[in-house]
């Protein structure tokens, strides 16, 4: 009795371990990578001649400049004390899907290439269209005439980020590099004739695609500068919050070789941007190199300070009230009109956008990434750059 109950529980040890295997997948299982040579569905084979093309996939495919921000949940809102008295980030909990950000902001090299590529292939009203405006620089009693001249085409400024900048020109520049760049893809993989046939676009099926470069959504852009994978302890506990893109409450490195050395670009004081000669504070009275100071802990440069970047986000200071809790945006005027604003004098309507992360001419309090600012869409500034962002196409999380 003994020995047969013994081989009944082997069965079903092995019954368990098979079905475990099953489970698992064994391998054999089709996924997106390895979908097999014939359908779960019908049992035809995929790829013969007239029939259904199922074609290599190995993944979406890495895109310059680009790293990935895997998604989360997270706590959006300011954590400084609001000294504007506007209450228009009140904390709440979102989760946010993974993404793709570009690792710096949008250097002057990189636009001036825009500029050289627009100038061939559009109209002259185009180009002239997607010059940034280099007189935000002027000052009627500020000697900033080399700024004027020189900012964005003189060789020294080539990886500084590109300024004088409108939402509508970010988002111009997101369009063209999108094309660009899965025009490159295409002739790698031996697509050559797709994008006459497809409007510069590769289909989606190929697999050899990018989806759009974009300006990140607001909720993305704070999560990003957060960078609470940093703070993470054994199973999904973080360890504290922060208050800028790095722990602590301190703005000067703590550690190492660099210490004492400020970990952004911004306005110490009142009339003080730089330090004292033989010592300068943060190195920079304006602008400074993309990749000047320390990462985060997704590897993003300066998401503090330089300059401010725009978002995608129309601006309402309510927004904080009705909101998806999955992927929140606000798009338009959805649920708050903009004629419930005073349009005479409140710059609140669905062109004012918002913009992020401070800047060489902010104090530091503009550096917390759950501040926020305004600006209509047409306008430029000396003090707002941009990214690029853009979804992770084909993942659940």
């Amino acid at each position: 009795m003994t020995n047969i109950v013994s081989k009944l529980k082997g069965l079903s040890a092995l019954a368990c371990g098979l079905a475990l295997l099953a489970s698992c997948g064994g391998g054999k299982r089709p996924d997106a990578v390895n979908p097999g040579q014939s359908s779960t569905a019908t049992g035809l084979e995929y790829n013969e001649d007239g029939g259904f093309a199922v074609n290599d996939f190995r993944g979406q495919p890495a895109g310059p400049n680009l790293v990935f921000i895997q998604g989360g949940r997270t706590t959006l809102g300011s954590y400084e004390e609001d000294i504007l008295n506007t209450r228009d980030n009140l904390e709440r909990t979102v989760t946010v899907a993974s993404f793709y950000m570009d690792e710096t902001e949008v250097a002057n090299i990189h636009w001036l290439e825009y500029l050289f590529y627009v100038k061939l292939d559009s109209s002259r009203e185009f180009y002239e269209s997607a010059l940034p405006d280099t007189t935000v620089w002027a000052r009627e009693l500020a000697f900033n005439d080399p700024y004027v001249e020189h900012y964005l085409r003189y060789p020294g400024f080539r990886y500084h980020p590109v300024v004088g900048v409108t939402w509508v020109q970010a988002n111009d520049y997101c369009k063209w590099r999108t094309r660009v760049v899965n025009q490159k893809l295409a002739e790698d993989n031996g697509l050559d004739d797709v994008p006459e046939t497809s409007g510069g676009r590769i289909p989606l099926e190929t697999g050899v695609v990018l989806p759009d470069y974009r300006l990140p959504t607001e909720a993305e852009w704070e999560y990003a500068a957060q960078a609470l994978i940093g703070t993470q302890w054994l199973d999904e506990n973080q360890t504290h919050k922060r208050l800028y893109p790095w722990d602590g409450h301190a703005l000067r490195n703590p550690y190492g070789k660099q210490m004492g050395y400020f970990l952004a670009n911004f306005k110490r004081g009142r009339g003080d941007y730089a330090g004292i000669a033989g010592k300068l504070n943060d190195g920079a009275m304006i602008t400074a190199y993309i990749y000047e100071f320390p990462p985060n802990d997704f590897g993003l440069y300066n998401m503090a300070g330089n300059v401010n970047e725009w978002v995608q986000d129309v601006y309402r200071p309510l927004s904080f009230r009705e909101f998806d809790d999955l992927n929140p945006v606000r798009r338009d005027g959805w649920l708050d009109e903009e004629s419930n604003y005073d349009q005479e004098n409140s710059m609140v309507n669905d062109r004012a956008r918002v913009y992020k992360g401070g800047s060489w001419k902010d104090i530091a309090y503009w550096l917390s990434p759950g501040t926020r600012r305004y600006l209509e869409e047409d306008s430029a500034t000396a003090t707002i750059g941009f990214r690029c962002a853009m979804i992770s196409a084909g993942t659940n999380y």
